[in-house]
């Protein structure tokens, strides 16, 4: 069975947020969790959290054990851009471009219940 979390609008762009996803893909909760605590980034405690989440999804609503999931997908996706503008030199203004970005996490049990 298949359980997801998803956190929208995480102010951090996804290009920083992959480089993180990217390690819990295919490990274990646990490991997953070991190994978000150790990475000091700011990203890796936003998907901590949506791990959480989704655990909490599993054990609450399918009474799935939580030794018992593996991370399927960690996926970052594209949310949407704040655009604003510095001041720059000579009194001219310059483009800022603030991303957010979609958290989904999709855990499993290893059995396919259809």
């Amino acid at each position: 069975m298949e359980v997801q979390a998803l956190t929208r609008y995480a102010r951090m762009s996804p290009k920083k947020m992959r480089e993180v996803s990217r390690t819990i893909q295919g490990r274990t909760v646990a490991d997953a969790r070991n190994l978000l605590s150790v990475i000091t980034r700011k990203s890796a405690r936003l998907i901590a959290k949506t791990l959480n989440s989704a655990v909490a999804n599993a054990e609450n609503n399918h009474n799935l054990n939580a030794d018992a999931l593996t991370v399927k997908l960690a996926v970052i996706e594209n949310g949407p851009v704040l655009k604003r503008f510095k001041a720059a030199a000579r009194g001219s203004a310059a483009p800022r471009r603030k991303k957010m970005s979609h958290i989904r996490i999709v855990l499993t049990d290893g059995q396919d219940n259809n």
